[in-house]
């Protein structure tokens, strides 16, 4: 078998191919062109970020079975086109993790003892020591927005230097880990109370601008801020004022929102802020990593047909894929819908196949991929699912049952969250596409697009008209109104499509109605 690396790997990796007796084509500095014309006969393809394989590389390429990418971003790979070929793409997530906290450690201490202005001013020929009086770690207080793999190898650094730890994470909880070690807070109370903040969260609509001016002016004016996850997270041009103004005492920002930065960036020339160029990953160690760990799951994959993180196959029989693809869809749409709805660590997750579907587990990776996907910053994928939910102690029960349903197929998805239980199923009719047949515990049918709204009031006369008026004063058009009045606690239920999603203030003045018990507002035009 022959593999194409067609950017720059270590010699210890392409030693693991070759002593495995595969033929390896080694073309790092090779054109677009010439590295399409080598892949036409390959059965691996190694990449970094160097080379971007597009749809037509992989038409071309005839016996391409793997795509291996050393290091964890595919976005220059057509993930879709190979898909639909049957091409497995792996990538190396858990690489970097050693890597991505020292860097953040190095960043903290840089700010702590103004290493970045000692240097400069030293070229400069000054020698301003009076100036630069820094402070220690010992005894100040760190807050770790993100607890997942790298934010807990900062903690468990952060604390030989006598920290004091606080975290934020909206999916784990105390009982996750020894008040001792660290103790858990909400956003408002750790970005108040630290010296120093450091952030290791995705990139998503979530977490975008989550520090902007009003959240940075709230820190302490002594406190600084460091960021070696994603570029947006922090909004650059805030940042910039935040510390000119003197709100906050200092900055290190590793990643950017758009990259490279030149010297027009709003954060260049602030003396407090320290810069370095997306460097969190770039250790010898770390290259070493992924050189060897890329080779080695490619060769596995050829060799003996093992996956490890595998990114696009939930199951090895591409046919049986196809034939059930609409119940993987549903299964993630009622993932994500869960997701939305819930609030909290998730305890437990049920999910239960009755009738013609009778593939369990890719259904059940599928949902537990929508479920999880915003929860935390690791790709979230068909491969490591499982193991994602187990490491947040989330227990998973997946059956099929025999039992007489209304409906030819149903999914039926339940999440409990210290008790309470949130019921979502669904079902895929003759148009193949998916339907929504129990809402939160209420026995309706509702095609899941657009934003809505999910309402529990008191069955009293005027709340129709309420809402109705309320929206329409908010210019809020009405797309739908479904009602289910079959509530055994004497509530009605309705699900109310709407054409503009509400805002945080909309919502808490239709809250506001008297009658009304809950809103709750899920998003799913994306999904189908």
């Amino acid at each position: 078998m022959k593999i194409l690396v067609s950017d720059p790997i270590t010699d210890a990796g392409l030693a693991l191919l070759k002593d495995a007796g595969l033929e390896v084509v080694y073309l790092p500095n090779s054109t677009p062109e010439e590295k399409q014309e080598a892949a036409k006969d390959v059965h691996g393809w190694i990449i970094r970020s160097g080379t971007k394989i597009s749809a037509e590389m992989i038409a071309t390429s005839t016996q391409l079975q793997v795509i291996g990418r050393a290091g964890v971003g595919v976005d220059n790979i057509d993930f879709p086109a190979a898909t639909r070929k049957g091409v497995v793409i792996m990538n190396t997530p858990d690489v970097n993790t050693i890597s991505a906290a020292e860097h953040t450690i190095a960043l903290m201490l840089t700010l702590s003892r103004n290493i970045h202005r000692g240097h400069s001013s030293l070229e400069k020929g000054e020698w301003n020591r009076n100036e630069l009086v820094g402070s220690e770690l010992r005894n100040k207080t760190l807050g770790i927005v993100g607890l997942g793999k790298i934010g807990r190898e900062v903690m468990d650094r952060c604390k030989a230097f006598g920290m004091s730890l606080i975290g934020y994470d909206p999916f784990v909880n105390q009982d996750m880990f020894n008040k001792d070690e660290i103790v858990i807070v909400d956003l408002d109370t750790l970005t108040q109370s630290a010296d120093y903040i450091t952030l290791h969260v995705p990139l998503n609509d979530k977490t975008r601008d989550l520090f902007n001016y009003n959240r940075l002016c709230s820190m302490k004016p002594t406190s600084r801020i460091i960021n070696v996850a994603r570029g947006g997270i922090i909004n650059e041009e805030d940042l910039a004022k935040a510390v000119k103004d003197g709100n906050i005492a200092g900055a290190a920002i590793d990643v950017f929102t758009s990259e490279p930065i030149d010297g027009t960036h709003p954060l260049v020339g602030i003396q407090n802020i320290v810069l370095s160029p997306h460097l969190g990953a770039s250790t010898k160690e770390a290259k070493e990593g992924v050189s060897r760990a890329v080779c080695e799951q490619v060769r596995d994959y050829l060799l003996t047909g093992k996956m490890n993180n595998a990114l696009n196959m939930p199951i090895s029989n591409m046919a049986k894929l196809k034939e059930i693809q609409p119940f993987l869809e549903l299964a993630d749409l009622l993932g994500n819908l869960q997701s939305q709805i819930a609030t909290g660590p998730i305890n437990h997750v049920s999910i239960e196949c009755h009738g013609t579907i009778d593939e369990t587990k890719p259904v059940a990776l599928a949902c537990l991929k929508g479920l999880l996907q915003t929860r935390v910053p690791e790709r979230i994928n068909y491969i490591n699912a499982e193991t994602i939910a187990k490491e947040l102690g989330v227990i998973v029960d997946v059956h099929h049952s025999s039992a007489e349903s209304s409906y030819v197929n149903l999914i039926s998805t339940k999440v409990s969250i210290d008790g309470t239980v949130h019921q979502i199923d669904g079902s895929v009719f003759d148009d193949a596409h998916p339907r929504l047949v129990n809402i939160l515990g209420r026995e309706m049918e509702v095609t899941p697009i657009g934003t809505m709204l999910l309402v529990e009031n008191k069955d009293v006369p005027g709340v129709i008209g309420n809402v109705g008026t309320l929206l329409g004063n908010l210019n809020i058009n009405i797309a739908a109104y479904l009602l289910n009045r079959s509530g055994e606690n004497g509530n009605a239920f309705a699900v109310i499509r709407v054409d503009n999603p509400l805002s945080d203030q909309d919502l808490q003045q239709l809250s506001g109605i008297e009658e009304i018990q809950s809103v709750k507002q899920i998003r799913v035009n994306e999904l189908i």
